[in-house]
């Protein structure tokens, strides 16, 4: 039986062994070379990822992608320099960029420690700053408190109607009506506040919004709460303006 088998591979390699001696000696050697170098990467790959090998150097890491940087850490010596820190002191009156808010009026709303009541001063409060409001408010305000200030935003009509269907589970809290008497009255201080911050279910747009754009945002808030309860005669020029018959459904 041996010997059968023996007979097989033999007629199976001789054909193959035949060719083989033909081959150069340095492609030989360079096979060989080859193999054992592609089964020591394939060892080590595997051993690296068994399960329970564990090794206090780090994974061999062929693509760096930037992952290993030349740099210094957080509370790391840094020779480089006369205290040895690798953390730098601030420069003396250096400012922090979106940090400089020593004007309380105009990055708070505050002025002497109270809302303040007037529109700070660097900024000019014309035609060109209240269409600055209108465009404004349109894109962050609108959606909840409607293009008018009443509160009927499209957000808030979806919102309702998903409330009153029961979609799972919806809850809501109705934005506030900017003419109401307690938004009217409110300093502009406060309202840019609640802005900057947000309020109850209101969101912050502190970090979205610039600090111009939010006062630009109050101001037409202003206007439009002075518009919805205006008549002609507070209308510059009203009475060039065309007049509506009393009783007249036009």
């Amino acid at each position: 039986m041996s010997n059968l088998i023996k007979q097989i591979i033999d007629d199976l390699l001789k054909p193959f062994l035949a060719d083989f001696k033909e081959v150069p000696v340095w492609i030989k050697w360079a096979g060989i070379v080859s193999t054992c170098v592609a089964i020591m990467i394939l060892a080590i790959i595997f051993r690296a990822r068994s399960e329970g090998v564990y090794s206090d150097k780090p994974r061999i890491h062929f693509i760096q992608n930037m992952d290993n940087q030349p740099k210094f850490v957080s509370q790391e010596a840094n020779a480089l320099f006369n205290d040895g820190r690798g953390m730098r002191p601030k420069v003396e009156g250096a400012i922090a960029r979106s940090e400089m808010t020593s004007d309380t009026h105009l990055f708070m709303g505050v002025v002497n420690d109270a809302w303040a009541i007037s529109f700070p001063s660097t900024l000019k409060v014309d035609r060109a700053f209240l269409e600055r409001g209108q465009e404004r408010y349109n894109i962050y305000c609108a959606l909840c408190h409607g293009f008018v200030g009443d509160g009927e935003g499209i957000i808030h009509k979806r919102a309702t109607q998903l409330v009153e269907t029961g979609v799972n589970g919806t809850s809501w809290v109705a934005p506030k009506n900017l003419h109401e008497d307690i938004i009217v009255t409110q300093p502009v201080g406060q309202m840019f506040n609640t802005i900057t911050n947000g309020v109850r279910t209101m969101a912050a747009y502190g970090s979205q919004i610039p600090v111009t754009d939010r006062w630009a945002i109050v101001a037409y808030i202003k206007a439009l709460q002075v518009s919805q309860n205006a008549d002609a005669s507070s209308v510059p020029n009203s009475d060039s303006l065309p007049r509506v018959n009393e009783g007249s459904d036009q």
